[in-house]
């Protein structure tokens, strides 16, 4: 996978040099880098990153990690000294994502340098080349990162490695970098209940990231399924999940923007949950520009269902609780499209952030509830 090229500058024992920048979430180079080792305090490391001013690192690559940690704790006691607002209101929400993006900037300022093979020539720094290879690809030069993109790499390396375990398929699915895992099982589990239409014999999964929908409709029975979905990264995935578990026979991944060419008896949806533009490549999983994708599904419904055929669409109705979309607007949806709900089902999420009252969405959270609607034209 290719990047554009765009360089990085500092000075450095009296010369001014360069390197590629390299950035997964497509973050601008910084404009003011300062050399940085060891002897760098927390305090003043804090100061200057608050600042817009990136350290690139020359010491040990474990202290690197520490002072990022040390960062991080600075950074949440500013946090808890303000006073938390309860989101509930676009506005809120808006002010919620500009935080944390603001957050993310500034933990990503601690610079690491990286070999044109993707080695750290830093001082116990671990082997990340495979890692890095899966999610920047082959590069043409040294390069300069954020350290806080880096512990993400590795652990997208390692969730590929291992797999997230799905009871529902019986198996593990392994995700790609930037293409997102299912961890949250309650959608896939709603997907597994769903009774199936009688004589479904195809199915289409729209936008299918890691291929998990499209394999459980394989395993629950359904003969030929054919997953979509645009990104490069999320093709490959699938692909690779979908020979892993030797289902080739039965489902086709194919590059579509939504829908395939022709009609099937069940048209299976889990789009992004929440109406925003991403801030990063890997939000694209979380936010959905003005809606294009749902909204593009529920109008292109009935061109591609079959008749007497069903359509599954997997939405939490957290933007409900945000105030970022009503429940009146998305039936109203339903209806513009000529289609009827014949049943949903619903299931409370069961992860850890549900639980976490410092979370300034915790009341969200806590109301939230996924459901799979059953739609028919």
């Amino acid at each position: 996978m290719t990047m554009p090229a765009t360089l990085i500058e500092w000075e450095e024992g009296g010369e001014r040099r360069q390197a590629f920048w390299r950035s997964l979430a497509k973050t601008p180079p910084p404009r003011r880098v300062l050399v940085a080792d060891d002897g760098m305090a927390a305090d003043a490391a804090f100061r200057l990153v608050s600042e817009g001013c990136a350290l690139l690192w020359r010491g040990d690559f474990q202290n690197a990690r520490q002072l990022l940690q040390a960062i991080s704790r600075r950074i949440e006691r500013r946090a808890a000294a303000a006073k938390v607002e309860a989101v509930t209101t676009p506005e809120g929400f808006h002010r919620y994502r500009l935080a944390r993006a603001q957050r993310a900037r500034t933990l990503g300022m601690l610079l690491l340098p990286f070999d044109v093979d993707h080695g750290i020539p830093l001082r116990r720094a671990p082997n990340v080349a495979a890692a890095c290879r899966e999610a920047h690809g082959a590069v043409t030069g040294a390069y300069v990162a954020s350290l806080r993109e880096l512990l993400g790499i590795i652990g997208a390396h390692q969730w590929r490695q291992k797999g997230v375990a799905v009871p529902a398929l019986g198996a593990r699915i392994h995700p790609h970098y930037g293409v997102f895992a299912p961890v949250r099982g309650e959608y896939v589990d709603l997907l597994a209940q769903a009774p199936l239409p009688a004589d479904c014999t195809g199915a289409f999964d729209i936008g299918t990231g890691t291929g998990v929908l499209a394999a459980v409709l394989a395993r629950r029975g359904v003969g030929q399924v054919v997953a979509t979905d645009c990104d490069p990264r999320a093709l490959e995935c699938a692909r690779e999940n979908i020979a892993r578990l030797h289902l080739e026979r039965q489902v086709e991944v194919v590059e579509a923007d939504l829908f395939p060419p022709g009609r099937a008896n069940l048209v299976v949806c889990n789009p992004p949950w929440l109406p925003g533009k991403p801030g990063t490549p890997l939000e694209r999983a979380v936010y959905d520009p003005c809606s294009r994708m749902l909204h593009g599904f529920i109008n292109g419904l009935p061109a591609h269902l079959a008749a007497g055929g069903e359509a599954w669409l997997i939405l939490s109705d957290l933007a409900e609780h945000l105030g970022l979309r009503t429940r009146a607007e998305l039936l109203s949806a339903f209806a513009a499209a000529g289609l009827t709900v014949a049943g949903r089902l619903d299931a409370r999420p069961s992860h850890p952030r549900t639980a976490d009252s410092k979370d300034a969405i915790h009341a969200a959270r806590a109301r939230e509830t996924t459901s799979l609607w059953r739609l028919r034209a």
